[in-house]
């Protein structure tokens, strides 16, 4: 069997994968871009685009229905299978239009790679090697296999359970996700890893030379995200092309869920330092400011750790969370104290940012 070789094989082709072959693209290096589902990955096609793009229309909807009466007098009905539609027509060219523009620079396998040795993959019947195979595999969706069954009715779903049976039109598996793995047959070779992903060093490198692991599918503390993909991606390109030597860092990174209301954290958790003398926690109500009465969050409420009187952390649970926490992300990331935010900055009146000086020491 013809065994082809490349500068580079990229695993993967969602934000971490995508990033990197973007950058690839500029140099002369013969780059294999493997994907055996959605090119693009699951943020794009799956995940947080289409989430926060569904969000533009429920939230306003939601926030209608918190004004009723105040103000509101006929609050928005969402049409759902408008918002589908509207949804489809954005998203469903993505995938394809992804592959075009790896293709244009790259090689492109459509198929799942699995590990024959420490230094070679196969798809679809081909095998390849490279100087660096790079993993991006991300993470996917749990789904438990538990006692009982789940069967198609007449009138929806019937769940059949140890306490009875259940009719329900629908049935949600929110039970996290895992490292994307399974088909890697990562047993062939001597990489680490466990359930939270692959084990990797301070240069993104597996436990086997010329191996490395960028994005979801990476064991790390940090939260798996998409910005914190495409870091690693943009970090492995300058390792890997000499315009670093130095270990990764990472910055300070903000995570928010786009529920209504929102939650969102940056820095220290407060949880994990209540009983921690050395910081102070501060929690603030929001819901008596101006714009907040205005929109009824009766609900928002910011919480601030300081250390040595320096903002720390920072997290909230509110109609505009991610909004409100990126205010205090360069503040943490820069170590700005009190006295230096009120003397350069001067935010936008009467928006939270507007506060966030008198909030600091």
């Amino acid at each position: 069997m013809n065994m082809k070789k490349y500068d580079d094989i990229l695993i993967g082709s969602g934000p971490a994968a995508y990033k990197m072959s973007n950058l690839l693209a500029q140099t002369d290096r013969r780059v294999l871009v493997i994907e055996g589902f959605e090119y693009g990955g699951t943020c794009p096609n799956y995940g947080c685009e289409p989430k926060i793009f569904l969000e533009g229309a429920t939230r306003t909807v939601l926030q209608s229905q918190q004004l009723l009466g105040r103000g509101i007098s006929q609050p928005a009905k969402l049409d759902w299978e408008a918002l589908m539609q509207t949804k489809l027509e954005r998203f469903d060219p993505w995938p394809g239009e992804t592959r075009d523009i790896i293709k244009k620079n790259h090689d492109v396998e459509d198929g799942y790679a699995s590990f024959i040795d420490n230094q070679t993959v196969s798809v679809n019947g081909h095998q390849y090697q490279a100087d660096h195979i790079i993993i991006a595999t991300g993470q996917t969706p749990n789904i438990l296999d538990i006692p009982g069954k789940v069967s198609q009715g007449k009138d929806g779903l019937l769940v059949t359970t140890d306490h009875g049976e259940i009719q329900t039109d629908y049935v949600l598996d929110a039970t996290g996700r895992h490292p994307n793995i399974e088909k890697l047959t990562l047993e062939n070779t001597d990489i680490e890893y466990d359930r939270h992903g692959i084990n990797v060093d301070g240069h993104l490198m597996t436990t086997v030379d010329g191996v490395y692991a960028i994005g979801d599918v990476v064991n790390r503390k940090q939260p798996k995200l998409t910005p914190v993909a495409e870091f690693e991606g943009q970090y492995l390109f300058d390792y890997l092309t000499g315009k670093t030597d130095q270990d990764i860092v990472y910055p300070t990174i903000g995570q928010a869920a786009f529920t209504f209301p929102e939650v969102a954290r940056a820095g220290v958790n407060p949880d994990d330092v209540v009983n921690d003398s050395n910081y102070q926690i501060k929690k603030v109500s929001l819901k008596y400011g101006s714009l907040y009465a205005g929109q009824n969050d009766q609900i928002s409420t910011l919480t601030l750790v300081f250390k040595d009187q320096q903002l720390v952390g920072a997290s909230e649970i509110g109609d505009y969370a991610a909004d409100d926490i990126n205010n205090f992300l360069p503040i943490i990331g820069l170590n700005i104290n009190g006295k230096e935010y009120r003397q350069k900055v001067m935010a936008i009146y009467p928006t939270l940012g507007d506060k966030v000086a008198g909030l600091l020491p």
